[in-house]
């Protein structure tokens, strides 16, 4: 087994008990992005393919412990089914956090799968995905501290415009400071805590 020199753990932010027997009529699960602790940046990312292997799309932003807009990616990737998407964007994000020194770095998305297979570093028969996750794995152990945990969609809401924007894009684009206005509205309500109802 191979042993990580930093700090690597894999945790759900909403975690529900298994019930036996489940309820005709189900509650809904609300849902709240979260800001980073002090000192830590924030990543979360997101994948889009439109069709079982149509035009994909990746996207991410990073935030502070004020939630505090601190850059923003988005860009097409050619065709490719959703879990190379939602690989691609978290490896993009993981390069940027290299290149802007980053230490301290909590990584979140909404694919619950695939953050499992990272986190419990499982090889997959797919070799384009295989490719992905080994640099993601080589890249984690740069970093200082880093967290990888899921949350549902409806807390991922900015990443997910991101990710719809980089189906626009020409090339790569790369926002820092200034976030665009596509997402002002919805990174404003995860500042505020706003919870979104998940139906179940």
């Amino acid at each position: 087994m191979l042993a990580f020199t930093k700090i690597l753990r894999f945790e759900k932010l909403i975690q529900n008990p298994v019930c036996l027997f489940r309820s005709l009529h189900k509650e809904p699960i609300p849902v709240a992005w979260e800001k980073p602790k002090i000192g830590w940046t924030k990543l979360n990312f997101d994948g889009s393919s439109k069709g079982k292997a149509g035009k994909a799309s990746i996207g991410g932003l990073f935030r502070n412990h004020k939630a505090d807009f601190l850059l923003g990616y988005a860009e097409p990737i050619g065709r490719a089914n959703s879990i190379i998407a939602e690989l691609a964007a978290l490896r993009r994000g993981l390069e940027l956090v290299l290149e802007n020194g980053w230490s301290d770095v909590w990584l979140e998305g909404d694919a619950k799968t695939l953050l499992q297979i990272i986190a419990q570093r499982r090889q997959i028969r797919c070799a384009e995905a295989q490719r992905h996750i080994s640099h993601i794995n080589l890249i984690i152990p740069e970093i200082n501290n880093c967290i990888l945990t899921h949350i549902y969609r409806e807390g991922n809401r900015a990443a997910d415009k991101f990710a719809q924007m980089g189906h626009l894009c020409g090339k790569p684009q790369v926002w820092q400071h200034i976030p665009p206005n596509q997402v002002l509205s919805i990174m404003h309500e995860d500042a505020e805590g706003k919870i979104v109802f998940r139906k179940r």
